[in-house]
């Protein structure tokens, strides 16, 4: 069977054409980001090339609340941990907070300048750290606390730097991605790396499907990021999704990659090769029971464009699905952790394909039964899907 025949047996059957809620609040442009509340079943956050920020309560029909937060686009937004009436958003180069509670006529209470070039992502800790990365390949962490600069991580990117998240379990620990095609884990209170991968080597394309034929022929630039919150599936898992600009979806085990990082020594860059179903990397010196590594491409149904977000599902079993959007203008849906026994001997398995009609700026997902899938596309309308 050729690899456009294994392609197509491994799609699902096409489901019925599935028509989402539309959310209307920003006045022009496309949303360009969104984000769900975790204590608060069904309310999302929104942001816009309009530079508004917009709250939605699934329950009701209209918006709950529009913020003019910025006269420039929003790159990027995201509550505070522990307390969600607090939100951050940035724009151009700079960071505001604002105060929900306050209204629509709500200024910044903070407004943090340290980064040099424009923002693509900002990301908060339980320990009140912000991270900012930005088109210089830097990451700038503040301590919102004692409202300064903490930290500059630099020098692990060589592009833009357009994705930063922290890994919960781990409270000093961010991990960044960029147009260098370069993830990199950090020891951010040190301004070290642990790890980096880098996908755009000789190694990791000659191992991997998304160099064949029919794959997108795009680099490997990582677009987004995903850190599994802890305790999923019974604490099996404790993973990062990358979104590549190749079309493909990795899903990497950190406590693995980051294990060598306890011991003193330089940063080990993983240069084990990629299979479109599974690899194990490490030195063959023991069986072990777990996948370290898996990578969902087109052989499996995936994307055949740059997938441009990536989000671990509140909805259901916390963490069981893996959503991922993309330049094809469709939305996936992973089940994902079938992949990273090989004791059940089973593939990660796609078990959704949502053809959004534009192309996906992002998505999250919420803790509720229904409406429980958000979409952000070039329009400027918040698309809402049903996944049950």
């Amino acid at each position: 069977m050729s690899e456009t025949e294994s392609a197509a047996a491994a799609v699902p059957a096409a489901a019925p054409e599935r028509k989402p809620r539309r959310l209307r609040g920003h006045k022009k442009g496309a949303v360009t980001c969104c984000v769900a509340s975790s204590v608060r079943p069904g309310v999302v956050a929104s942001a816009g090339e309009d530079g508004c920020l917009c709250w939605f309560d699934l329950r009701t029909k209209d918006v709950l609340l529009t913020i003019e937060a910025a006269n420039k686009p929003i790159s990027s937004v995201c509550f505070k941990p522990g307390n969600e009436d607090f939100v951050y958003a940035s724009a151009g180069n700079e960071i505001l907070s604002f105060d929900v509670r306050m209204g629509p006529q709500s200024k910044p209470l903070d407004t943090y300048n340290y980064n040099r070039d424009e923002i693509n992502q900002i990301a908060v800790s339980s320990k009140g750290f912000l991270a900012a990365a930005d088109d210089s390949g830097d990451v700038k962490i503040v301590n919102t606390i004692q409202k300064c600069l903490y930290k500059r991580l630099r020098e692990a990117h060589t592009s833009i730097c357009s994705t930063v998240q922290f890994i919960p379990w781990r409270p000093w620990t961010s991990i960044t991605g960029g147009l260098d095609s370069k993830l990199a884990a950090w020891d951010f209170s040190k301004g070290r790396t642990l790890f980096s991968i880098d996908y755009g080597s000789p190694e990791l394309q000659n191992g991997s499907s998304s160099g064949s034929a029919g794959q997108c022929f795009n680099p490997a630039f990582v677009h987004s990021l995903a850190v599994s919150e802890e305790g999923i599936l019974g604490g099996l898992y404790k993973v990062c999704a990358v979104a590549r600009g190749d079309g493909a979806v990795d899903v990497v085990d950190l406590e693995y990659e980051l294990a060598p990082a306890k011991s003193k020594g330089p940063p080990r860059t993983a240069t084990s090769t990629m299979s479109s179903k599974r690899t194990e990397p490490g030195d063959g010196s023991s069986n072990r029971s777990q996948v370290k590594r898996i990578h969902l491409d087109f052989t499996m149904g995936g994307h055949n464009a740059a997938v441009s977000c990536v989000a671990f599902s509140a909805f259901g079993e916390k963490g069981k699905f893996l959503v991922s959007g993309g330049n094809d203008a469709s939305v996936k849906i992973w089940d994902w952790s079938k992949g990273f026994s090989s004791e059940t001997n089973r593939d990660a398995e796609l078990v959704l394909d949502i053809d959004v009609k534009k192309k996906v700026n992002w998505l999250c997902t919420t803790p509720t039964d229904s409406d429980n899938l958000i979409v952000c596309d070039t329009s400027k309308v918040v698309k809402v899907y049903n996944f049950q």
